[in-house]
C-alpha cells in the first residue's frame, strides 16, 4: 500500500502527490486480494447468469409454442444449477475466515468478517464537465485536475487497506460523496448516468441513478473494512482483544448507521432485516472477544472467579442464541450463508456448555471452610441461577458435600451435551469441518468436560438425576455500538472553487454571470454589502453607476477586476474596492432565480434477477402556483450614500445565512459538510 499523507500546513504540494490515502494494490498477491479478485470474478459470472435466467424466463411468458417452451424450459434448469453453484461458490468465500484471522498461531474460535462489496467502473467526468458548463457557466476545462482527483479517490477506494488508513479513505469519499451529491446531483433531475454494486452475499448487480446506493455501499464497505481489522487483531495479547473489541463495536455502529440513514436499499445484503442480523453479528463477537479479554491472563480455580467465568461465558452463549434466531428468521433465512448460521450456533452450544462446566467446578472442587466468607459465597450462588432446583437452598447446597457434588454432576451432564451438540453441528457442516482450529477447539472442550464427569461418576447417578438449571447471564462489559466519527475526518472539497456550496449547489438556479461597468464618484460606490461569502449588494441607489449598469440589490459579486471574489467576506470586497479608487471597476454579478419548490427525488431502481427490487418511484410532483408578494425593504435616504459611517457599517454587518465554510487557501481542509448532505437521503 502506498500511503501518500496530506502534507503539512504550509508547504506546497509536490508533483504526484495527492490529498489521500491510495488504495491496496489490486494486483498483490496476498491472501485477501486472492480472495476479493475471486469475489469480483464470481460477481460477473452469476450476473451473467441471473441475465440469462431473465432472458428465459421472458421468452417463457412471451411464447405459446409448447416446443419452445419445453426448450426454454429445459435450459432453465441448466442455467438455475449453474447459478446455484456459483452462489454456493461465493458462500465458500464468505466463511473464508481463516485468510482474515491473525497471522499468529492462537488457540481461539475463528470470527466472521465481512467481504466488501464490489462495483463496477464509473467514468463520470463528461458528466461533471457538462453540469458546470451548463450549470456553473464556468469553464469546465479548468476542473479538470478535481475531476481526476474525485476519479482517482473512487479507484482507490475499491481497494481499501484493512487498518485505520482503509477506515480513514473510505470515509474521506464518503464525506466528499457529500460535496459531489450537493453540487451536480440536483434533487428533480436523474443526471444519466448507473452506478452498480454487487451484493456482498449473493452476488447479485445493483444499479441507481444516483448516489445514494454509492454512499450506502461505501458506508457497508466501512463497516465491512473494521471487521477485518477486528478478525486481524491479535487476540493473545491484552492491547490486540480490546483493539479487536473496539473494531467490532465500531462496525456494528457504522451497519446501524447505514440501517437507519439508507431506509430503502434495493440490496440484499443492506436491508433493514440482513443490516439488524449483521450487527447483532458483530456485538455478539464483540462480547465473545471481551470473555477471552477477562480470561486471558489465566481462570484461577477460586469460587468468585469461576462464578464470575461462568456468568460471562453465559451472557456470550446467550447473545449468539439470540444471533441465532433472528439468523433463522425470514426474509434473511434465506440469504444469510448457512456456514455463518451453522458456526453461531456451534458458539451458542459451546458457550453455554462452559459456563455450565464452570459451574460445576464450582460446586465440586470447592467446600465451604470455617474461614471463607459464607455470607458472600451464598449470595453468589444465589446469583448463579434465576432459581435453585427443587429441594435445594443456596445455603444448604454450600454446606452440604453430597448435594453440591450432586448438582455439580448435572451440570457436567448438560455440558456434554451441549458440547456434543456443538460437535455435530460443526461436522454438518462442510466448511466448518475444514477449520483446523475450530475443531480441535471443540474437541478439546468436550473431552475436558467428560473426564472431569467420569472422575465423580457414581453407578447410582442414575438414581438421583436432577436437572441443570441454567446459568444467569453477567457481564462486567456489554458490547455496544460505537457511532461512525465522520467530524474527526478532515476533508478538502475538491469542487471549492465553484464557491461556497450554501449558494452554487446543485438545487440552487441563478443568472448567467453579468458583467458591471462602474466608477466610484467621490467616494460614493451607491451601494452597501452584506453576508458572508459570497458578498451581496445591498440598499442599491438607483440612480449610481453601479445600478445604471445593471446591478441590482441581492446580486452577488463573483469578481472584481477578473479576480475570483466567491470566497471573500464583506470586509476584504470593501478593501479591494477602496484600492482600485476612481478607476472604472469591472466587477461580475450573479442573481438568484426563484428556487423551486422542495420536492421528492424520482428514483429508478434496477436490480438484476432480484424479487421486487424493479421500482421505478415515480412521486407527483405539482407547482406551487401561489404568487408570493415580496415584502418591500424601506430604503435609507440616498442623500447620506457614502457620507454616514455609521449606518454603511451597520448595514455592512448584516449576515445571510452561512454553513460555516471557510474561504480556501492553497487547498485549506475542509470540515465535513454533515449539514450539507442531502436531507433526502433518509427517503433511501
Amino acid at each position: 500500500m502506498t500511503d501518500t499523507l496530506p502534507p503539512p500546513a504550509g508547504r506546497p504540494l509536490e508533483e504526484g502527490e495527492c490529498y489521500f490515502r491510495k488504495g491496496c494494490n489490486p494486483l498483490a498477491q496476498t491472501g485477501r486480494s486472492k480472495l476479493q479478485n475471486q469475489r469480483a470474478a464470481l460477481n460477473q459470472q452469476i450476473m451473467k447468469a441471473v441475465r440469462m435466467r431473465t432472458g428465459a424466463e421472458n421468452l417463457l411468458r412471451a411464447t405459446t409454442n409448447n416446443k419452445v417452451r419445453d426448450q426454454v424450459l429445459l435450459e432453465l434448469s441448466y442455467v438455475n444449477s449453474d447459478l446455484q453453484i456459483l452462489k454456493e461458490e461465493l458462500e465458500g468465500l464468505n466463511i473464508s475466515v481463516e485468510v482474515y484471522q491473525n497471522t499468529e498461531e492462537t488457540f481461539t474460535i475463528p470470527l466472521i468478517p465481512l467481504g466488501l462489496k464490489e462495483t463496477k467502473e464509473v467514468d463520470i467526468s463528461v458528466l461533471l464537465k457538462d453540469f458546470i458548463l451548463e450549470h456553473y457557466s464556468e469553464d469546465s476545462s479548468l476542473y479538470e485536475d478535481e475531476i481526476a482527483d474525485l476519479m482517482d479517490l473512487r479507484q482507490a477506494c475499491r481497494t481499501p487497506s484493512r487498518d485505520e488508513a482503509g477506515v480513514e479513505l473510505l470515509m474521506t469519499y464518503f464525506i466528499q460523496l457529500g460535496f459531489v451529491e450537493n453540487r451536480f446531483f440536483p434533487p428533480t433531475r436523474h443526471m444519466g448516468i448507473l452506478f452498480t454494486w454487487y451484493d456482498s452475499l449473493t452476488g447479485v448487480p445493483v444499479s441507481q441513478q444516483n448516489l445514494l446506493l454509492e454512499k450506502a455501499s461505501i458506508l457497508f464497505n466501512i463497516g465491512a473494512v473494521y471487521t477485518q481489522i477486528g478478525t486481524r487483531s491479535n487476540r493473545q495479547t491484552q492491547t490486540g482483544l480490546e483493539h479487536a473489541v473496539d473494531a467490532f463495536q465500531r462496525a456494528a455502529g457504522v451497519l446501524n448507521y447505514l440501517k437507519e440513514t439508507f431506509t430503502h436499499t434495493p440490496s440484499y445484503d443492506m436491508s433493514p432485516a440482513m443490516l439488524n442480523v449483521l450487527v447483532r453479528m458483530m456485538l455478539a463477537q464483540a462480547q465473545e472477544i471481551i470473555f477471552e479479554k477477562i480470561s486471558l491472563p489465566g481462570i484461577r480455580n477460586e469460587f468468585f472467579t469461576l462464578v464470575k467465568m461462568a456468568q460471562e461465558a453465559a451472557r456470550v452463549g446467550e447473545v449468539y442464541q439470540q444471533l441465532h434466531s433472528a439468523m433463522s428468521q425470514e426474509p434473511v433465512k434465506e440469504t444469510i450463508p448457512y456456514s455463518w448460521a451453522t458456526l453461531v450456533k456451534v458458539k451458542s452450544d459451546h458457550y453455554r456448555a462452559l459456563a455450565h462446566y464452570f459451574a460445576a467446578t464450582i460446586l465440586i472442587d470447592h467446600q465451604l471452610n470455617p474461614g471463607d466468607d459464607e455470607d458472600q459465597q451464598e449470595k453468589c450462588l444465589s446469583q448463579l441461577y434465576d432459581h435453585m432446583p427443587e429441594g435445594f437452598t443456596p445455603l444448604a447446597t454450600l454446606k452440604n458435600k453430597n448435594e453440591r457434588k450432586q448438582l455439580g454432576k448435572s451440570h457436567l451432564r448438560k455440558a456434554i451435551t451441549d458440547h456434543e451438540e456443538s460437535v455435530r453441528a460443526a461436522s454438518l457442516c462442510k466448511k466448518l469441518r475444514n477449520i483446523e482450529i475450530l475443531q480441535e477447539i471443540l474437541s478439546v472442550a468436550h473431552k475436558r468436560s467428560h473426564l472431569k464427569y467420569s472422575q465423580h461418576k457414581q453407578d447410582d447417578d442414575f438414581l438421583n438425576l436432577i436437572d441443570a438449571p441454567d446459568i444467569t447471564s453477567k457481564t462486567e462489559q456489554e458490547a455496544e455500538m460505537i457511532a461512525p466519527q465522520f467530524s474527526k475526518v478532515v476533508v478538502t472539497d475538491f469542487f471549492q472553487r465553484l464557491g461556497p456550496l450554501s449558494i452554487f449547489s446543485a438545487n440552487k438556479r441563478w443568472t448567467a454571470p453579468r458583467n458591471i461597468h462602474f466608477t466610484i464618484e467621490e467616494g460614493d460606490w451607491g451601494f452597501t454589502l452584506r453576508g458572508g461569502s459570497p458578498v451581496q449588494v445591498h440598499f442599491l441607489d438607483p440612480y449610481c453607476s453601479a445600478a445604471l449598469a445593471g446591478a441590482k440589490e441581492g446580486d452577488y459579486i463573483v469578481s472584481i477586476q477578473d479576480v475570483d471574489c466567491k470566497w471573500l467576506t464583506v470586509s476584504e470586497i470593501m478593501q479591494k474596492l477602496k484600492t482600485l479608487g476612481e478607476e472604472d471597476i469591472e466587477m461580475k454579478v450573479i442573481s438568484l432565480l426563484d428556487s423551486a419548490s422542495s420536492v421528492h427525488n424520482k428514483c429508478a431502481t434496477y436490480s438484476v434477477g432480484m424479487q421486487k427490487t424493479y421500482s421505478m418511484i415515480c412521486l407527483a410532483i405539482e407547482d406551487d402556483k401561489i404568487n408570493k408578494t415580496k415584502k418591500i425593504s424601506k430604503k435609507l435616504s440616498f442623500l447620506s450614500w457614502g457620507t454616514n459611517k455609521n449606518r454603511q457599517k451597520s448595514a455592512s454587518t448584516l449576515c445571510l445565512p452561512s454553513v460555516g465554510l471557510v474561504r480556501p487557501q492553497n487547498k485549506k481542509k475542509l470540515s465535513s459538510p454533515f449539514g450539507l448532505l442531502n436531507t433526502e437521503s433518509s427517503l433511501y
